[in-house]
């Protein structure tokens, strides 16, 4: 194998596709990027047997061929030459020359029949998006995914999808997020779950991408071709909490508040919570105004907003991180909040429409 290409368009692909590999493995082939000349195109994959991502780039080939080489020292190489074109050899000992203006690099790279194949999406659903549309609705659900995988099914974020609707699902158990906007679709209705993950990866792919997401589903994975990336994950599989029945109906206490004023409140109120010093935000919701206080074994904080409070008083305690994350992710001036008691989670909406809703659990507060 020998091409030539641009030295910068190289280290691009490296650095995403870099993002689908394997930092440990038992197999030594995942832990590279795998590079095939032909056509007139170079192709690069990584792939770590969840994740897929793979992009082609122009190139001038000499030689077709392919080969696996160590995505970390490739990324590196790649990102430190000076010259504008860069050349990448390999002969059939998997010998793999790396030159670029006065550099060259050897080095021993591996054999694609080491490397796995990767799973294909045959006779797929197609669901076309907006890539602007798709973008806002995972970042203003993937926040609420659980982080650690115990339970992997909140991992990830489920979409649902029916006629001319698209909703985005993401939880934790201390907290939830909807999102739901209008799409052009009208098939049967379709409904998966996909990991925080590679939506947080197409997320970055798609700033640079055009105006559509095309997405093919199949039964166990789902490919996202966003611009010249393809993105092949796996779905998760499992049943999703029926979320429907965690929502709060009816409320003894409703506020309507300004967004930035309520944010800058908590975030004021929180700055004596650290890693090392936790403790909840206390909020009281009364007459015309939203009281907040914080204590801690070092500090004391109190603040206060204008707000229109109906209802009876009532005292509530909030993980300060979880409030905060849900106001960031509101797209609004002004929410509303409405609560049962102290104990119950409280719902957050916009004060016109239906496009999001949050649900955060409450922190019991000590007398």
């Amino acid at each position: 194998m020998k091409f030539t290409s641009s030295t910068l368009e190289l280290a691009m692909a490296c650095n995403v596709v870099a993002k689908a590999v394997s930092q440990k493995a038992a197999i030594p082939s995942i832990e590279g990027i795998l590079i095939t000349a032909e056509n007139g195109k170079v192709s690069l994959t990584g792939y770590d047997l969840e994740l897929a991502i793979v992009t082609d780039i122009e190139a001038n080939i000499e030689e077709e061929g392919s080969i696996v080489i160590n995505a970390r020292t490739l990324c590196e190489i790649v990102r430190k030459m000076e010259g504008d074109l860069i050349t990448i050899t390999a002969d059939e000992r998997k010998l793999c020359n790396i030159t670029s203006a006065n550099s060259e690099f050897s080095l021993n790279g591996m054999g694609v029949e080491e490397y796995p194949e990767l799973p294909s999406v045959q006779n797929g659903t197609e669901i076309k998006l907006d890539a602007n549309l798709f973008d806002k609705m995972v970042k203003k659900t993937v926040f609420a995914c659980a982080v650690v995988d115990t339970r992997p099914i909140f991992t990830g974020v489920k979409f649902e999808i029916e006629e001319g609707e698209l909703r985005m699902i993401a939880l934790d158990g201390f907290r939830l997020a909807i999102r739901k906007e209008k799409i052009d679709y009208s098939g049967e209705p379709l409904e998966f779950i996909v990991p925080s993950k590679t939506l947080n990866e197409i997320v970055k792919i798609s700033m640079e991408a055009e105006d559509e997401i095309s997405i093919s589903l199949g039964k166990r994975h789902i490919i996202f071709n966003v611009g010249s990336y393809s993105v092949i994950s796996r779905l998760i599989e499992g049943e999703f909490l029926n979320y429907s029945k965690t929502i709060p109906t009816g409320s003894k206490t409703q506020t309507v508040v300004s967004t930035s004023e309520l944010l800058k409140a908590i975030e004021r109120t929180a700055i004596v919570i650290t890693d090392r010093v936790k403790s909840p935000v206390k909020c009281i919701f009364d007459g015309n105004e939203i009281k907040m206080n914080c204590i801690t074994n070092t500090a004391r904080v109190n603040d206060r907003i204008s707000a229109s409070v109906l209802g009876e008083k009532i005292e509530i305690g909030f993980n300060s991180k979880y409030f905060i994350d849900a106001l960031k992710n509101t797209d609004c001036e002004e929410i509303k909040i409405e609560m049962i008691d102290s104990i119950k989670p409280i719902k957050i909406t916009p004060v016109e429409g239906d496009n999001f809703l949050f649900i955060i659990m409450p922190v019991r507060l000590t007398k």
